[in-house]
């Protein structure tokens, strides 16, 4: 995906994606100002200084190519990834589609990325650059689609991933890998994070899961991420529902985010913090756009967002608005930190 331009949407998606990318990383590497630093808006989770609630979701910089740069916009977490053990080209082309009337996306990509070794030597030599050392480095790591073992994939990429960053995002929420979401329920999802959890080290393990849940499945995962002490909930993944869509692409396969995500996003934070009586952080994704809407999901109970889609409309000074206006917010309303708002609706 692609910060918007009237040029860069005259190109096929990915393509202007790629794009974006190769643009960010080279304004990283010049060591480009940060976005003004607001220290009423660090915060910790799960044992980490973020200068920031606002994050970068995975799937944006799968390859880690351009860390600095998206920190220097001013995010205070970029996560990357996902990334599985062997590089993979991922679903056939094209597979990613803008949704202008909607202010959405869809995409299929199924894991492409170079691999994560590949990525990994990448972001030891570019992490925090842009960030005078303060940003939060989060790896999202999946399995191969061809896996004949998807649980040894995950324990590899928690293990390998360890040493380098700040968390580690177990990602077993994407619609794009045929089988994956089956790692959401039951016995398999247990025994994969009991199996995960036991390699980390001391690098704090966020689980990633999609919106596309029953009741039943919420309460499971919940109660498993609490039996093996996750540190936090990343909610959610991309839809495969589709809202209300207008624009042409609305039927293309894949997962849907973005504005019309927004809704179910909200009641999926709200079922989690529910299903965990907020005993484990929460991480809310999806049709994040403006200091507002973050603010609302921080006072429903999330302690960190997460924002991808909104980039593509909004462009690249989203970060720093978010900042200020939650800021703002934050002073209106009397709190001294972003801790203080985090659930004050959902008590």
């Amino acid at each position: 995906m692609a910060f918007y331009h009237p040029i860069l949407f005259r190109l096929d998606a990915e393509r202007a994606h790629s794009l974006t990318i190769a643009a960010l990383a080279a304004w990283g590497k010049a060591g480009m100002p940060l976005a003004p630093n607001v220290p009423r808006l660090a915060t910790r989770v799960a044992g980490i200084e973020f200068s920031n609630p606002i994050g970068l979701a995975a799937g944006v910089d799968k390859d880690g190519r351009a860390i600095a740069g998206f920190f220097g916009l001013g995010f205070g977490s970029v996560e990357i990834g996902t990334l599985t053990p062997l590089a993979q080209p991922g679903n056939p082309k094209p597979r990613i589609f803008r949704l202008p009337a909607d202010r959405a996306v869809i995409n299929r990509l199924g894991f492409n990325n170079g691999g994560l070794d590949a990525a990994l030597s990448r972001a030891c030599s570019t992490a925090n650059k842009g960030s005078g050392g303060k940003g939060v480095l989060g790896i999202n790591v999946g399995a191969n689609k061809d896996a004949t073992d998807r649980t040894a994939d995950y324990v590899h990429g928690v293990t390998r991933a360890a040493p380098h960053a700040d968390y580690i995002t177990i990602n077993i929420s994407s619609p794009n890998t045929p089988g994956l979401r089956d790692l959401q329920h039951g016995a398999a999802l247990r025994d994969l994070l009991a199996a995960c959890t036991a390699m980390k080290s001391d690098t704090p393990i966020f689980l990633k899961v999609a919106p596309d849940l029953e009741p039943a499945d919420i309460d499971d995962i919940a109660r498993a991420a609490l039996d093996n002490r996750i540190d936090a909930l990343i909610v959610n993944n991309t839809t495969i529902s589709r809202p209300g869509l207008r624009s042409a692409q609305a039927k293309e396969t894949g997962g849907l985010s973005g504005a019309p995500l927004a809704p179910l996003a909200r009641q999926r934070l709200a079922d989690f913090r529910k299903a965990t009586g907020a005993a484990i952080p929460l991480i809310s994704v999806g049709g994040m756009d403006s200091g507002t809407e973050a603010y609302a999901r921080l006072r429903a109970g999330a302690s960190l967002v997460q924002l991808y889609t909104a980039l593509v409309y909004e462009g690249p000074g989203l970060p720093a608005r978010i900042l200020r206006e939650l800021d703002a917010l934050l002073t209106r309303d009397g709190f001294a930190s972003v801790a203080d708002a985090v659930g004050v609706d959902a008590r």
